[in-house]
């Protein structure tokens, strides 16, 4: 028998648009708000930011803003799983990753790749992941016990 509970589980679908971010964070702190501690809940808040603006001003640059973001929440004690899905072209987030990491100067002091590097850093687990019907799918995971 598994240890594991689904706690709670939601989706939710977006425009392609900086404003949705409101709406994004309303929706978290709805589903999450009884279930993580604050400092997970904050680290996880600024991760899935991080994450959405990312779909929105990278991803997602050159397509209409009607173009769906998808986004799931789901707490399996002992994890907070956080996907988004865009419709962006193929991204190496390990190569990226690296890159900033081999950076003599501190990649924090540089303008882009900040968010990748919060995200990393912020949660247990990170992946970037190009599926078969051409969308990506960015997965986060936190331990929550």
């Amino acid at each position: 028998m598994s240890n594991k509970a689904l706690l709670a589980q939601s989706n939710l679908q977006v425009k392609t648009t900086l404003t949705s971010l409101e709406e994004v964070l309303k929706w978290f702190y709805r589903i999450t708000y009884t279930f993580l501690p604050s400092d997970i809940f904050h680290k996880c808040q600024i991760a899935l930011t991080e994450g959405f603006t990312n779909a929105v001003r990278h991803a997602h640059r050159t397509l209409p803003e009607t173009t769906p973001i998808e986004l799931e929440v789901k707490i399996v004690s002992p994890w907070i799983e956080i996907r988004i899905w865009d419709w962006g072209e193929p991204f190496d987030l390990e190569k990226a990753l690296q890159s900033m990491s081999e950076m003599h100067a501190d990649p924090l002091e540089h303008e882009g790749g900040r968010g990748l590097i919060f995200m990393s850093k912020l949660m247990d687990e990170l992946y970037y992941i190009r599926l078969e019907d051409q969308r990506n799918c960015l997965l986060m995971k936190k331990r929550i016990e």
